[in-house]
């Protein structure tokens, strides 16, 4: 057998050399086992130089790898009819859809429908869910639909289709999220309620046109994760005793900042459970509610009906709460009537898109908060980033005395990942958060009154003792948690 690229169509496939692979591997990375000679495999793939790809194959096979071009379309037609079935036999439980809109559009609907189709878009979630993926990406492109995977924060190919399956692919997902498939030329989102594996999936789902199809991107929700406790974060000893104090004031407001998939939601869910007691009532209000927290009332924003979040804390004001969630503060007048609801008594958690904590402050001053009012208000401000771990099944020890010198440290040895497959061989697995507390006291509550500046308000809280961000990264690298290509990633160098 050559290098040269060969035809599959009328190939001869051996089903030992198949179950060298797992099918859910071979399936999502799109390659074949062709031919095996002593210890050197065959195995054909379209994108021959991928090193990365060959090392995973040696290691799941252990065999040496010789990669075979083929054409794409071809080989996804191929590996498809070799390994669908395989996987539906490895899956212990179908998906099972909890709500499903009724669709008009006929053709759209039949095509959709195709068990291939229904096939394809099941064997998607399992994937997803056994890879622990947040976030599933379906990119259209000329040739092809990329399917990109978003695991511990990072994106990662995890398989391509034909461009032509594409249209099928989004019917069906537009389908179990109730949105209108023969609309294709403005963005939709929806929601999907699936129990997979006995465990309840709530995705979100988000259409956008583009050049070659409407891109798509799935958020799953998993029901089936518990919320992690204060203790489970990450937190510095000195950060967690400060965070608790403040979890401990009867009113005011304590806030969560950073950018999007940051972990600001866990945070909050966190500081509830610290804070619950039968004593107390709690209701939150959020977009969406992401998992349940028993004796939390919990209130879903539902802009469609008129119920956001400003409409919606006003009628939580009515309801006698101690403690309010407000899953995001994003206007002025949501902004304005938490700060009244602190005022009025009520502990109020929430969070804002800001890239510090100290950038807090001054995000509610833009937005038309009184500095008075955000003064006497304000008992807290924690920004928050997450970071990968290294994954313990590959992790090893290296010494890089310039790097140690760099960051001060009289020990030059370091950690990382070497990459296996239980990490899908990136190095990584798992996350934890780094923080950075900015609590109010007199000086910072003096700067918010003049209105100083997030550099001013910054600088003050480091003299008060404040750790930034960054300085949490380089001591989880210190503690051998994470590397320094992770915290230059997340936080800069």
């Amino acid at each position: 057998m050559t290098e040269e690229q060969i035809d599959l169509r009328n190939f001869s496939f051996d089903s030992g050399l198949l179950s060298l692979l797992p099918a859910a591997f071979a399936y999502a990375r799109g390659v074949l086992p062709l031919r095996r000679e002593g210890d050197l495999l065959y195995v054909a793939m379209s994108r021959t130089g991928d090193l990365a790809l060959q090392d995973e194959l040696a290691f799941l096979s252990g065999c040496q790898i010789r990669p075979v071009p083929v054409e794409e379309g071809q080989l996804r037609a191929a590996v498809e009819e070799c390994y669908v079935d395989r996987m539906l036999s490895e899956v212990s439980s179908p998906v099972e859809v909890l709500s499903e809109e009724n669709v008009e559009d006929v053709d759209l609907a039949q095509i959709a429908q195709e068990a291939k189709t229904v096939r394809y878009v099941n064997l998607l979630f399992h994937q997803a869910v056994s890879e622990r993926a947040s976030d599933i990406h379906l990119e259209p492109f000329e040739r092809e639909c990329i399917v990109r995977f978003r695991i511990d924060g990072v994106l990662a190919r995890v398989s391509s289709q034909p461009a032509s399956m594409h249209q099928a692919v989004a019917s069906r997902i537009k389908i179990m999220a109730g949105l209108d498939i023969a609309q294709r030329r403005l963005p939709q989102d929806g929601r999907i309620r699936m129990r997979i594996a006995s465990r309840q999936i709530d995705v979100r789902v988000s259409t956008i046109p583009t050049l070659y199809g409407e891109s798509i991107v799935m958020r799953l929700l998993d029901g089936a994760n518990i919320p992690l406790g204060l203790d489970q974060l990450g937190m510095d000893p000195v950060t967690f005793d400060a965070y608790r104090k403040l979890l401990a004031k009867p009113y005011g407001v304590i806030l969560v900042t950073g950018p999007t998939g940051s972990g600001k939601t866990t945070t909050l869910y966190a500081a509830l459970r610290q804070v619950f007691t039968e004593a107390k009532k709690i209701v939150t209000i959020e977009d969406p509610v992401e998992y349940q927290l028993s004796g939390v009332n919990q209130i879903p924003v539902q802009p469609k009906v008129g119920l956001t979040f400003a409409s919606g804390l006003r009628s939580i004001l009515r309801q006698d709460p101690d403690i309010i969630m407000v899953g995001e503060i994003r206007d002025e007048e949501t902004a304005q009537i938490a700060i009244q609801a602190a005022l009025t008594g009520h502990l109020v958690f929430s969070t804002l898109h800001t890239n510090n904590a100290a950038g807090g402050i001054t995000r509610l001053l833009e937005m038309g908060v009184e500095p008075y009012l955000a003064a006497s208000t304000v008992e807290g401000i924690m920004a928050q980033r997450l970071l990968r771990l290294i994954c313990p099944k590959c992790k090893e020890s290296y010494r890089d005395p310039q790097l140690a010198d760099r960051l001060q440290l009289a020990d030059s040895t370091f950690w990382r990942g070497r990459g296996c497959a239980d990490c899908r061989y990136s190095g990584y697995r798992g996350r934890t958060g780094i923080f950075e507390l900015l609590p109010m006291d007199g000086q910072l509550r003096k700067l918010t009154m003049g209105q100083a500046s997030a550099e001013e308000i910054q600088l003050q809280a480091r003299n008060s003792g404040m750790k930034l961000l960054a300085e949490n990264g380089w001591e989880k690298v210190r503690q051998g948690l994470t590397t320094v290509q992770e915290v230059q990633r997340v936080v800069g160098d």
